[in-house]
């Protein structure tokens, strides 16, 4: 897949690097060919990050117009309106098939292009009523830290450019290979779209955060049982009101949804990787019955647990 990451005069080094990280650590490990993202500006000449130091050697806007994902990880703070050339040049990627996305404040310049005009969209928190008044019809979101439409996604703060970027790799190559992307950049495999954005802490690793860590671990080691916010509580030795404010805390989510989206992760990552029956996974999952777990799975990724194993399956798995 050919990838066009926009770069301007004065942008933050993290901002161009998020994406450059994720994407290119896919090549890396070699899990998908051609992911390499290309730098590009509108002049196709080098730049000044607002940090100090020059990026030479980057592209023109031909990157873009032969992209399969264009990616836009940030815009300048005070926010200018965007140019035309850009614009069409989103439009254009849009119409053709290609995906778009616009990362933090690169939700601006998406926005004034016209292709989310009438659908949702987020931004980071602080930029979120300027982005409201920017163009008509706009539903602006101001929790969630990222939003895919299938053809165009915006992401939240800083750090969800990650998360977009581990869902744009989990979309395309599947969940294997984004949890080895995340893995890799020791960053949390997998936060849901719609998680908030404000969460204190990003979701712990193996060994997590503070007194929840071994109660999140025990949990992730027990999936196929069922796991009651009380049972979880008790092996936190907190009360049921108490761990359930701290749980959001830590993971910006409620123990039983934050449950439910693990038991999910965990068949997904069984359907990539092995030939276990659909009962099977169920099971080991922690779902009542097949029935109970295929409802879940089309709600949460709109496919059977079927196709999505036609799609991802790993060789020899």
């Amino acid at each position: 897949m050919q990838i066009a990451v926009y770069a301007f005069d004065g942008m933050t080094m993290f901002h161009l690097a998020a994406p450059l990280a994720v994407f290119g650590e896919v090549g890396r490990q070699e899990l998908a060919a051609g992911w390499d993202p290309v730098v590009w500006t509108a002049d196709g000449q080098g730049i000044r990050t607002a940090e100090g130091p020059r990026i030479e050697d980057l592209a023109g806007p031909e990157a873009m117009e032969e992209a399969d994902l264009v990616v836009l990880p940030s815009w300048p703070a005070h926010l200018p309106p965007t140019n035309e050339a850009l614009a069409e040049g989103i439009r254009a990627a849009r119409d053709r098939g290609s995906r778009v996305a616009g990362l933090c404040l690169g939700a601006f310049p998406v926005v004034d292009s016209g292709v989310l005009d009438g659908r949702d969209v987020v931004t980071h928190w602080g930029a979120v009523d300027q982005l409201q008044t920017r163009r008509p019809g706009l539903n602006v979101n101001s929790a969630a830290l990222y939003l895919d439409h299938g053809d165009v996604l915006t992401s939240a703060g800083t750090a969800s450019a990650i998360d977009a970027c581990l869902h744009i790799v989990r979309s395309h190559l599947g969940s294997a290979a984004a949890t080895t992307v995340a893995r890799r950049l020791v960053v949390a495999p997998h936060r849901e779209g719609d998680q908030a954005q404000y969460v204190a802490r990003p979701m712990p690793e193996p060994g997590g955060v503070g007194h929840l860590g071994p109660t999140i671990d025990w949990a992730l080691s027990r999936l196929e049982r069922p796991l009651s916010v009380e049972e979880l509580a008790a092996h936190a030795g907190m009360s049921r009101r108490n761990f359930t404010r701290r749980f959001f805390e830590v993971t910006g989510s409620t123990p039983a949804r934050w449950v439910m989206a693990r038991r999910l992760d965990e068949a997904r990552r069984l359907l990539e990787t092995t030939k276990w029956p659909i009962g099977r996974i169920a099971d080991a999952c922690g779902f009542a019955s097949v029935v109970t777990f295929r409802q879940n799975f089309a709600a949460a990724y709109s496919t059977t647990p079927t196709s999505y194993r036609q799609r991802f399956t790993q060789p020899g798995g």
